[in-house]
């Protein structure tokens, strides 16, 4: 069988080649079979999501009790999550005020009129949305920020509770081990996901609509790509001491994984299993990789907002002053768990523009265009929740450096039946 990286490609060349059949020649049915295998294999991965984010996020909280100095390591991680949240934020905005990725495109704010975004996002909604009603819906409505909260307040009860919660602790793991077994099924079926996600856009969109979203596009292409390929390799380097190239040796499957699935909780994981082969400790990673799966987003919640607020700004013909670009910071560093590890970003978008008084109009000007810059994204978020660890595990001295100078690429099916040591965790004083 073809690795899984030539699987994934051949899924790609496959997907543009019937979705432009499907358009050029109005083959309907090839146009539905296209949007059912994209739409079933995304509907496959949020189906995990809420019990995959509950449990893995409680017992990464219930992990740290093995871990020495965890509220130590928990800050240096949030810290460092922050901070490359910055440079993102930062990149975008200079990237956007460069290229004025909204001017000459054609486009006018009746454009953004339909259709109108699924889901919006405020402060309020932001703010007051983390605390559920009752302990279901969260689940039902996949709210995934709200199950984000039941978990850490489960995971921080039963630290408290000591040995009497060891039987449910006990219960969580084996749940989730579960969980994830029955995801790597999910995982293994992206090469068809794959083909029928591309297939969909081509077959939806053509090539005509790349026209108009020319500029923005290439600019949120280049802006996770100077994060990916130029910010993270510098950080390894000089914050963690590492060699960046064994970093993406090991963490490649993790990021094309990304790059095709649109979501960085289904690829968690992958994620996990990259992080752990890179030298990071079981029991750190399976903290600081689920909590950056719902927190990390420099793709989605940093570059891509930034890019968004200048270009549609420049649409509705609105001027921003240098109190705007301070929101947008603002925006993108803290409220990043908004995005919340689904596919896109509509509700840091949303949030954005509400902040700074936009048109939330310009939403619908960004959904079409959005399946395609959300893999660049993804992929780059994915690569952030795997940097972060690596350099805080390195200036912990808590990395086993010769699991990391080993590091190789390997396939997905390598990953699924591969045991990973536990080694044991003690931070440096």
């Amino acid at each position: 069988m073809p690795p899984f990286w030539a699987q994934i490609l051949l899924g790609l060349v496959l997907g543009v080649l019937l979705g432009w059949t499907a358009r050029n020649w109005n083959v309907d049915w090839l146009g539905r079979t296209l949007e059912e295998i994209g739409g079933n294999f995304v509907q496959l991965l949020r189906l995990a999501v809420g019990p995959l984010v509950f449990f893995a996020i409680a017992i990464s909280i219930t992990n740290l009790r093995n871990v020495s100095n965890a509220a130590r390591l928990a800050g240096r991680t949030l810290l460092w999550f922050l901070a490359t949240s910055l440079i993102a934020v930062a990149i975008g905005l200079t990237i956007g005020l460069i290229t004025n990725p909204g001017g000459g495109t054609g486009l006018t704010p009746a454009d953004g009129a339909a259709p109108d975004p699924e889901s919006e996002g405020s402060w309020l909604d932001f703010l007051t949305g983390i605390i559920p009603t009752d302990v279901v819906t969260p689940f039902t409505n996949l709210e995934v920020l709200q199950i984000v909260f039941l978990a850490a307040v489960t995971g921080v009860a039963a630290l408290r509770l000591g040995e009497r919660a060891e039987p449910l602790i006990t219960l969580g793991e084996t749940v989730l081990a579960l969980l994830q077994k029955a995801l790597w099924w999910v995982i293994r079926l992206a090469p068809l996901g794959t083909l029928g996600l591309i297939g969909r856009s081509i077959n939806e969109y053509g090539w005509d609509l790349l026209g108009d979203y020319a500029t923005f596009t290439v600019d949120v292409y280049v802006g996770c790509a100077l994060v990916l390929f130029g910010v993270y390799p510098l950080l390894l380097r000089f914050a963690a001491g590492v060699n960046p190239l064994q970093f993406f040796r090991g963490a490649w499957p993790a990021i094309q994984l990304a790059f095709v699935s649109r979501s960085s909780v289904g690829t968690l994981p992958v994620t996990q299993k990259v992080t752990e082969r890179l030298g990071v400790p079981k029991e750190y990673g399976s903290f600081a990789v689920p909590f950056g799966a719902t927190t990390k987003m420099d793709g989605c919640a940093a570059i891509y907002p930034a890019l968004a607020a200048i270009f549609v700004a420049e649409i509705f013909g609105v001027d921003l002053n240098i109190q705007d670009y301070v929101l947008i910071v603002f925006v993108s560093v803290i409220g990043s768990a908004a995005t919340a590890g689904l596919t896109g970003a509509t509700v840091m978008t949303t949030l954005t523009l509400s902040t700074l008084g936009l048109p939330l109009e310009g939403v619908g000007l960004l959904l079409a265009i959005d399946p395609i810059l959300d893999m660049m994204r993804t992929a780059t978020n994915v690569a952030g929740q795997a940097v972060v660890p690596v350099i805080v595990a390195s200036r912990e001295k808590i990395l086993d450096r010769g699991a990391y100078d080993s590091a190789r690429g390997f396939d997905i099916d390598d990953l699924d039946s591969d045991p990973v040591s536990k080694p044991e965790v003690k931070a440096a004083a």
